[in-house]
């Protein structure tokens, strides 16, 4: 495995880690289906919560949060939407996303409902 990818799987599970201690259970890891990849799906109560995860050692191009492009929130929709088809009734859902920054990836931010699926 390479060095970028045990990075953001340590940071995955950093995040998954962090969420359980807030009270959301985990559902799934890495949910990939033809659209695309969801890092992690949680349960917020009644409401399914789906977060991307980034990771950023520096600020260059705007940082964790100015990744998560109007490209990838259109790719997340379209897998979550997928997920949610094997309910007979939708639940609430909601799509946050966990930044962690710093040299050390020792700084945690998280957004909830970080944008909209409409």
């Amino acid at each position: 495995m390479s060095s970028a990818k045990n990075k953001g799987s340590d940071a995955e599970q950093r995040a998954a880690t962090f969420l359980q201690q807030q009270n959301l259970a985990l559902l799934e890891k890495n949910y990939r289906c033809r659209f695309g990849e969801i890092d992690l799906i949680m349960r917020d109560g009644d409401t399914v919560v789906f977060v991307e995860v980034r990771m950023r050692t520096n600020l260059y191009y705007g940082g964790a949060a100015a990744s998560i492009t109007p490209t990838k929130q259109h790719k997340l929709v379209c897998t979550a939407q997928h997920y949610l088809a094997k309910y007979e009734i939708a639940p609430p859902c909601r799509f946050d996303a966990i930044l962690i920054s710093s040299n050390k990836g020792s700084e945690i931010e998280w957004i909830k409902n970080a944008f909209d699926a409409s």
